[in-house]
């Protein structure tokens, strides 16, 4: 008559370990992998899609705009406890180029990121006094997910994200790409609409 075959202490010890050994390992793989920074979409990458709400609670998102028209994708910096003067340059220096920007068919969105909390109202007291033109359009970010998954964000005290340009072509793909790790270095609009006309 045979017997079973059963596996002594030992061996169930070491199968015990080996499978808690192997789980342990999947999970720190996950959690790497959120722990890693998104990357930031660089030239010839495909611009990741996006939906972020206007202050009028309009939804808008990447892949409609694109249907139609190329997108000028400019992040600010929001509200880091104040109203960036550089970013009312900036913004004011686009609306100054909306003709020859609207003569290349595209769209301006510009992302305004921070805490959830009175980001709304923030956000509109930056755009105050600015009239912006049939094709720009303006959204926020609450609490910084957009900017997390563009690999944007500046984690730092009093800081928000990385001012940033990109210039996306109808078929998604990123044509200009400008990100700059100070306050200042902002995208030109002469280099936007070079990449918007195609000479980048």
């Amino acid at each position: 008559m045979s017997h079973p075959v059963t596996a002594s202490p030992r061996q169930s010890h070491s199968c015990f370990l080996a499978t808690v050994t192997v789980f342990i390992m999947a999970a720190s793989n996950v959690l790497a992998q959120e722990n890693t920074p998104a990357k930031i979409p660089a030239v010839g990458d495909k611009a990741p899609e996006f939906s972020l709400k206007d202050l009028e609670g309009k939804e808008i998102s990447l892949s409609k705009l694109n249907a139609d028209s190329p997108v000028v994708l400019v992040v600010l910096r929001g509200y880091p406890g104040y109203q960036c003067p550089i970013c009312s340059v900036q913004v004011g220096g686009l609306i100054g180029k909306a003709k020859d920007i609207d003569k290349a068919n595209a769209k301006v969105v510009m992302v305004y990121p921070g805490p959830a909390e009175k980001l709304n109202d923030y956000a509109a007291e930056f755009i105050k006094g600015k009239k912006l033109p049939e094709n720009f359009l303006f959204v926020t970010d609450p609490d910084y997910k957009f900017t997390e998954a563009y690999g944007l964000r500046w984690d730092a005290a009093r800081e928000t994200a990385y001012p940033s340009t990109f210039v996306i072509d109808q078929k998604g793909t990123v044509r200009f790409q400008k990100i700059s790790k100070s306050h200042g270095d902002r995208a030109k609009p002469a280099d936007i609409l070079e990449a918007l006309n195609g000479k980048n």
